[in-house]
């Protein structure tokens, strides 16, 4: 009995925390949008609060279009611009933020109304807590990324703050999903397979640093750099340690060099795949769990179109033009957001693996 009016009562909170989940999906995917079309560097400004409005009047505009003729984007990238050509990026962008706005307002409203109505246990208001620092400290890694592209020198953001800005993104994600899972997942569809959940362990922390690679990827433009597959530019294994005339030491590559970072981003999707691969042959022999039986092949059927949509984005990538979204751009975001969805399947899996049944999981703890 008591156990039924505990999920009566914290059901709202998890429907509340999966409407924050695709919510940060879609931003995730704004994000996306926002890289693809050049729009990062449209507002040269963070304001918090006015930054919600958009310019109202050609003045003002204006205004804003000014502020973007000062950086090294608008001088060596797109003088061509006109005002109209400014708006439509400017748009973009200010949606991308607008919208993280929003996932702040739909987090902090039902936050205090579930508190009034009492629907909280004592262990969840910290992990709620970390929630809002976490989505506060995202708003200012996207402000700082942004910074690294507005001056006289770089014609997109750093490669390494957006690695960070977009891991940051993630991270708020698997948190949030993992605390839904705490609230919507009974407790007799989790498993006992240690070694099961070594491995997958193993194969999250490696999508990880994927995830950061396909951050480089996307802001050293690398897909343009090699347009070939499965070579990269007539040779499987290219010079990692010079590019365009500049030396780099052999660690300096693997981060700053675009065709070191394309070589270890295309190796790391064969790792993945082959070990999801290994992982769900051993994991099909598990049926002790019908939530498990339900998506326990869905990593693998992921990851296989992981690498199906890596290809074609690679080889559309010369069918790239400047401010025209085409078969390159539906390619790379479909890859994005293929790559999110693996990581919540392969979470959800994890999830589901326990230490034992006899101790029954805290509604709302954040780990095991």
């Amino acid at each position: 009995m008591k156990n039924a009016l505990q999920n009566k009562r914290s059901k709202p909170v998890a429907v509340w925390l999966m409407v924050g989940v695709f919510m940060i999906v879609v931003q995730i995917i704004l994000g996306g949008i926002t890289r693809l079309t050049d729009s990062g560097l449209s507002i040269t400004e963070w304001k918090p609060l006015l930054g919600t409005f958009p310019p109202t009047n050609e003045a003002q505009w204006n205004e804003a279009f000014n502020g973007y003729k000062q950086i090294a984007q608008f001088k060596h990238l797109h003088s061509y611009f006109t005002l109209d050509d400014f708006k439509n990026i400017f748009f973009w962008e200010w949606l991308h933020r607008n919208w993280g706005r929003l996932i702040g307002i739909v987090f902090a409203v039902p936050f205090i109304i579930f508190l009034a109505q009492k629907r909280f246990t004592k262990d969840m208001v910290i992990p709620m807590i970390i929630l809002f620092l976490l989505g506060g400290l995202q708003g200012l890694i996207g402000w700082l990324m942004v910074q690294s592209g507005l001056n006289d020198d770089n014609l997109y953001v750093s490669h390494i703050r957006l690695s960070i800005h977009f891991i940051a993104a993630v991270g708020l994600l698997v948190y949030t999903w993992w605390f839904a899972l705490r609230l919507m997942v009974n407790k007799e569809e989790r498993m006992i397979n240690l070694p099961l959940k070594n491995l997958l362990g193993w194969i999250i922390a490696l999508l990880v640093v994927q995830l950061v690679y396909g951050a480089f990827m996307a802001g050293l433009k690398a897909a343009l750099i090699a347009p070939t597959w499965p070579d990269i530019n007539g040779s499987y294994l290219p010079n990692v340690i010079s590019y365009q005339g500049r030396q780099h030491s052999f660690l300096s590559s693997l981060v700053n060099n675009p065709i070191a970072v394309h070589f270890v981003h295309r190796n790391l999707a064969y790792l993945l795949t082959l070990l999801i691969f290994i992982w769900s042959i051993k994991a099909a022999r598990q049926k002790n769990s019908s939530l498990f039986n339900t998506i326990k092949w869905i990593p693998l059927l992921l990851v296989l179109a992981q690498v199906g949509l890596g290809i074609a984005t690679v080889l559309t990538s010369i069918k790239k033009v400047p401010q025209r979204w085409g078969v390159f751009e539906w390619n790379a975001q479909a890859h994005q957001v293929v790559a999110i969805l693996l990581l919540l399947s392969l979470i959800s899996v994890f999830f589901l693996y326990t230490k034992q049944h006899s101790a029954a999981p805290k509604a709302a703890g954040l780990s095991y």
